[in-house]
């Protein structure tokens, strides 16, 4: 009910009548006066007047269902949310709610997390409220081989919902990070439960530094916010919302053809590696080579100074610019 009356006030132009709220959603006055007062509580500005109904005027910093419900414009993705005050991963937390059937689409998100899970085990965490944390579960079906490329969906999906709201240029750092002026501010990690020939589901994890005013020194050579690029606090709410209409108009792409091929062009587009050089860390291997993009499999290509062109696929390597981080 929540979600449904600060979508009907955000679409407003102007005030909207208490009777009008009753006959849309079926209730009465009551209920709509209740769940007014119930929002104002949770920090909503709403202003109420005698012969002309009700007005939005502010929003809080919320990642509660309500609030991301009322924002989004997407036939699956995020509709069902999955809000947890505080918890060790994201991660974790779908999982546990794919085990027990959510549906796909499902978003779990969070206002603090204290465990992040990282690539090659490394942890992250952030403080409370400045950063969103989230993980969408998904139940496709593909061969769990192909699982991978998810991450480069999501990649994508961040790269394009940070350009369309707040017009920065954000790039990718293949496989998992997305970087703004070759500092990182999201993360990626995906997670399967799968058999031989089936998956059961997949959880991407994302991680987005957004209004973090301060990084911590032993990061800040590599690491950013929104806020800071962009000298202004960001709704982290907003942020959901694009990544999560530009991950499904992705995602949709992809399952096309469950390979990258029709995501190719505007992947490599945004690929901060590409057209430079790049040092390959693989486990007992280090080479360096020019990064020429990705192909169709989301396998990065690098040309060794010898000529010779080879495939890096994701799994345990790690991607690093030949003079640093991008």
């Amino acid at each position: 009910m929540k979600s449904k009356i600060l979508d009907a006030l955000r679409s407003a132009e102007d005030y909207v009548s208490g009777q009008e709220l009753c006959e849309k959603f079926g209730v009465t006055r009551t209920a709509i006066w209740k769940a007014m007062n119930q929002l104002k509580e949770e920090g909503y500005e709403i202003e109420a007047i005698s012969n002309k109904g009700y007005r939005l005027k502010g929003c809080p910093d919320s990642v509660k269902a309500e609030e991301l419900l009322s924002l989004l414009n997407t036939k699956w993705a995020g509709q069902q949310i999955a809000y947890i005050q505080e918890v060790d991963s994201t991660n974790n937390y779908a999982r546990r709610l794919a085990e027990n059937g959510a549906v796909h689409g499902t978003l779990a998100v969070t206002d603090r997390q204290y465990g992040g899970k990282g690539r090659r085990g490394k942890t992250w965490s952030m403080p409370e409220k400045s950063s969103v944390a989230m993980t969408l579960i998904i139940r496709p079906q593909m061969n769990p081989g192909k699982a991978s490329m998810l991450t480069l969906v999501m990649g994508l999906a961040v790269a394009r919902a940070v350009h369309r709201m707040l017009g920065l240029p954000a790039k990718i750092k293949w496989p998992n990070d997305v970087v703004l002026n070759g500092r990182k501010i999201c993360g990626i990690l995906t997670e399967m439960s799968a058999e031989m020939e089936a998956v059961n589901y997949i959880v991407i994890g994302a991680g987005i530094n957004v209004n973090m005013n301060e990084i911590p020194k032993e990061i800040e050579a590599v690491a950013t916010s929104l806020s800071l690029e962009c000298n202004k606090k960001i709704h982290r709410a907003e942020v959901i919302q694009y990544c999560m209409e530009e991950f499904e108009r992705c995602y949709e792409k992809f399952m096309q053809t469950q390979d990258l091929s029709l995501l190719l062009e505007e992947y490599n587009e945004v690929l901060v590696n590409r057209g430079n050089m790049v040092k390959v860390l693989e486990p007992g291997n280090v080479y360096t080579g020019m990064s020429e993009g990705i192909n169709s499999q989301g396998e990065l290509l690098v040309t060794k100074e010898s000529g010779e062109q080879v495939r890096v696929f994701a799994g345990e390597v790690s991607v690093r610019g030949f003079y640093g981080y991008v």
